[in-house]
């Protein structure tokens, strides 16, 4: 039977400060990366003249003689900088203080590695954006939404399954992304990632940790030329194309600062909790597919449907942000109002 426990005063407290401070880090972070990644200093060119230069993505730049103008910006860009690595300093120190805490309130559920592959794709900006987290890890979201933990073995989970939106472009973050794309970021995290097969969507470490990058089936396969990996590069993962997957793409997003197994945030976006359950229910009833994961499938729909019912009832299976959803799949949510009726307790009143 799943069962909800609902978190203390204390743990939803330690919760919303913990992702205070993550979002504020966060917003650090990339500030510094915007603002004073690279160097600033004077050199001396040909003629025997002092010029500023700056140096981006190891590439120098002149920003012109030494004057009063110029030793300004370069005062400012010195002391900026020192500013916002005290600032970064103090924060990370924060985020080392409140993470043995989240371990002893039993706040850290995300897996360790998911969290670090996931905060290594929102640094280059992809979570929310090129990039969603599906399947069992959105569930980490859903019940922090909820405020409480599902006491389930269906969050089990030693894989990630990553979302791509081919519809974002990746000149906004080819210069900081690896030549090797999604399985050279991979790799980075842990040296032991390898494809399991080439042009596959599909990559594992020796722990057999498995990471998938799926897309949606084009609506026209013959002439699309939609993007499926993150590089150029021969063992880039390619994404493999799914039915049904365009459902999660077009739904609503749900967002949320989770915590990980050693006590530290993590923040990443999935489907709304609805989108979930209706797909998750449509995937249950695919005759193509084995079903141990058929009953995982329902288990989970029905899960998160409960969920919704019993702690986010402003989230309405008929609200019109569900449009853009088939009108078939949004029927289905009508087999969880018949479960939920036939689990409710009796009534002892007339249906006035």
């Amino acid at each position: 039977m799943i069962k909800f426990k609902t978190l203390s005063s204390e743990q939803i407290r330690q919760q919303v400060d913990t992702a205070q401070v993550y979002d504020v880090y966060r917003t650090s972070a990339k500030d510094y990366e915007q603002r004073f990644s690279g160097s600033m200093s004077w050199k001396k060119s040909t003629n025997d003249k002092t010029y500023l230069y700056k140096k981006t993505n190891g590439i120098w730049k002149s920003l012109g003689p030494k004057s009063a103008a110029t030793e300004l910006i370069h005062n400012q860009f010195h002391s900026g900088r020192d500013d916002s690595k005290d600032r970064m300093s103090r924060l990370a120190q924060r985020l080392d203080q409140l993470a043995p805490v989240n371990r002893a309130m039993s706040l850290g559920r995300v897996p360790l590695l998911t969290a670090r592959i996931i905060r290594a794709l929102d640094k280059l900006g992809l979570i929310g954006t090129a990039v969603d987290v599906v399947g069992t890890n959105a569930l980490f979201i859903y019940e922090r939404m909820a405020a409480v933990h599902i006491s389930s073995g269906l969050l089990s989970t030693q894989d990630v399954d990553l979302l791509m939106d081919s519809r974002f472009s990746l000149r906004l973050i080819v210069k900081d992304f690896s030549n090797k794309g999604l399985i050279g970021l991979l790799q980075k995290i842990d040296h032991s990632f390898r494809p399991l097969a080439k042009n596959g969507y599909r990559a594992a470490n020796r722990d057999g940790f498995l990471v998938d990058l799926i897309k949606p089936m084009p609506k026209d396969i013959l002439s699309s030329n939609e993007k499926n990996r993150f590089s150029a590069d021969a063992e880039d993962l390619q994404a493999i194309e799914i039915e049904g997957l365009s459902w999660l793409v077009n739904s609503p997003k749900a967002s949320e600062t989770v915590i990980d197994e050693r006590g530290y945030p993590v923040s990443f976006s999935c489907p709304d909790p609805r989108a979930f359950a209706l797909h998750k229910l449509w995937l249950s009833r695919r005759s193509d597919r084995d079903a141990p994961k058929r009953l995982r499938d329902e288990q989970q729909a029905r899960v998160v449907a409960e969920l919704i019912n019993k702690y986010l009832a402003h989230l309405s299976f008929q609200s019109s942000d569900l449009q853009a959803l088939p009108f078939a799949l949004r029927q289905l949510a009508s087999e969880f109002d018949s479960a939920a009726v036939k689990n409710a307790p009796p009534s002892l009143t007339p249906d006035w």
